[in-house]
């Protein structure tokens, strides 16, 4: 049995909707920000960083988006989220999940989590001001170089998909607007067709 720990609007959407996807027996469990509960003793025990997403599996926990993710697909290859049997796209589809969670989540960080990397408040609000160019700047090079087909790796739907579409939702609040971006905006609305992205997107949305 799995235990996820989630929080809303966070990058655990994609490892949630990748679980999901496989048909694996496991426990969804929200962590409410609001009420700081990433940090209680309960939840610290399995992530020290106090962050999500994390998969308490028999083993043990694992954190971090990309390790999860891989995590999943070689757990349930019977899903086909990832192109296990191929080393050179398998590497290609962790080196864009690296990028997303390296580089774009550490840009969007800046917005909300300034005082990470600044204490200063002049320099917190430069920070924050500097979003929308590093986060287009981001993007642009995913609409030009990483998508290469309907999915990321092209005609192989994976969890790549699941991560690429979990940050794009966070564009409009950075000050993005999708819509520069046709690849993105194109493979966003695929994402949102897909019944079990809506299921999950629901589940989290109406948890308690």
């Amino acid at each position: 049995m799995l235990t996820f720990y989630y929080a809303r609007n966070t990058c655990a959407l994609a490892s949630h909707i990748a679980l999901e996807h496989t048909g694996a027996e496991y426990q969804a469990v929200r962590v409410d920000f609001a009420k700081s509960q990433q940090n209680s003793q309960d939840y610290l025990r399995f992530n020290p960083k106090g962050r999500v997403p994390t998969l308490v599996t028999p083993r043990g926990s694992l954190t971090e988006t990309p390790a999860i993710l891989q995590f999943i697909c070689q757990t349930f290859p019977q899903s086909g989220l990832a192109p296990l049997d191929d080393p050179f796209e398998l590497a290609r589809m962790n080196a864009f999940n690296s990028y997303l969670c390296s580089t774009v989540h550490v840009a969007h960080a800046h917005r909300l989590r300034g005082s990470r990397w600044a204490d200063d408040l002049a320099a917190i609000a430069n920070m924050k001001k500097k979003v929308p160019e590093t986060m287009a700047a981001c993007f642009d090079l995913i609409e030009r170089e990483f998508i290469q087909g309907p999915w990321v790796l092209g005609e192989q739907y994976s969890v790549s998909d699941m991560y690429l579409f979990t940050l794009a939702q966070w564009l409009e609040g950075d000050g993005v607007d999708i819509r520069r971006f046709p690849k993105v905006s194109q493979h966003s609305l695929r994402m949102t067709q897909k019944p079990v992205v809506t299921r999950v997107m629901m589940a989290e949305q109406s948890a308690i």
